[in-house]
């Protein structure tokens, strides 16, 4: 139970507002006004369910706020990378394969299982519910650094970071890309909005004015080109891709739009498959049984969301993708 008293400077203010403004960062606006509906409030020992009470001076709020419900998801013993963890967050290398949360087929065995077997009681709750709170996310078949929130707090700061997309400084998002080709320039700006491409997940490259354009920025660089023989075109490139924006599949889409798909894309990918039979054997075979698109996040950086702490996180190529980009390399 915490007990807060009304200043003179709350004389006639709403209740959900000026507590929140007393707790904040710990809780909410929302968080606040779910307690106060939830009978968890009390002003001058009468329990208070109107959110939009006034107060007066000098009255005592008594705020009880409940332990966090257990998780819907359920936990489960998977094998996790940590790269850093704390009170507030837990930093994670997602190997392929895996799905970030659950949903519709992929109930169980995700990311959300496995982060609330790890956390336990370490998880304070997410708007009242003792689970981790997701800020961004990689597809199944991403492998790469995530950063999840395991207080309200930290989820709060997080959300508002990654919406932002580090326009104001304060994140980078960084991955490796191996596409077919390679684009002509060593570095360049796509700057293309995205959209729905006819089904609720793939994307395509839309204009700017349709109903459910997204503005979507990507700036890569090349950092190597492989197989190209004097006066030839290359027969793949290592790309490091930077995100502005973060929309779905958009560096795939992105890199699909210039003429460049990532190997292994099965969205957006499927007709430069054959380029695989033009390789020489054993790496045409290891192309075609690549299973997923060669895309890891490979490097994360942010402010942390309680100590405003710059973290940077960098991990290698996953070993199916190294050995891939090895394959290109020996051409």
């Amino acid at each position: 139970m915490k007990e807060l008293r009304a200043d003179e400077a709350a004389a006639g203010a709403r209740l959900d507002q000026w507590l929140a403004a007393a707790l904040a960062p710990a809780l909410s606006r929302s968080r606040v006004q779910a307690l106060i509906r939830d009978g968890a409030v009390a002003v001058d020992g009468e329990v208070v369910t109107e959110p939009k009470r006034k107060l007066a001076p000098g009255s005592v709020v008594a705020v009880r706020e409940p332990e966090p419900e257990p998780a819907e998801p359920q936990g489960e013993d998977i094998p996790l990378s940590i790269l850093y963890e704390d009170a507030d967050i837990v930093v994670v290398d997602k190997p392929a394969g895996l799905v970030v949360h659950p949903g519709a087929g992929n109930w169980t065995g995700t990311l959300v299982n496995a982060l609330i077997h790890h956390c336990g009681a370490s998880l304070s709750g997410i708007g009242g519910v003792r689970r981790p709170g997701i800020v961004h996310r990689l597809d199944k078949d991403t492998s790469g650094v995530m950063v999840v929130a395991k207080t309200d707090r930290a989820h709060r700061a997080l959300s508002e970071l990654f919406a932002d997309h580090g326009r104001t400084g304060g994140l980078e998002r960084a991955y490796l890309a191996l596409v077919w080709g390679a684009p002509a320039r060593m570095q360049g700006t796509i700057d293309a909005s995205l959209g729905r491409a006819g089904d609720r997940i793939r994307r395509a490259v839309v204009s700017a004015d349709s109903p459910d354009a997204r503005h979507a920025v990507t700036r890569f660089t090349v950092r190597e080109r492989f197989g190209a023989a004097a006066g030839g075109e290359p027969a793949a490139a290592l790309v490091e891709c930077r995100l502005e924006t973060g929309r779905t599949h958009q560096i795939r889409v992105h890199m699909a739009h210039i003429g460049h798909p990532l190997v292994g894309d099965p969205d957006y990918g499927r007709a430069f498959r054959t380029k695989a039979n033009r390789l020489p054997l054993p790496l045409r075979e290891a192309v075609l049984a690549f299973p997923r698109q060669a895309l890891h996040a490979f490097r994360l950086g942010f402010e942390h969301p309680v100590t405003g702490q710059t973290l940077r996180f960098e991990t290698p190529l996953p070993a199916d993708m190294a050995e891939l980009v090895d394959g290109f390399r020996s051409l």
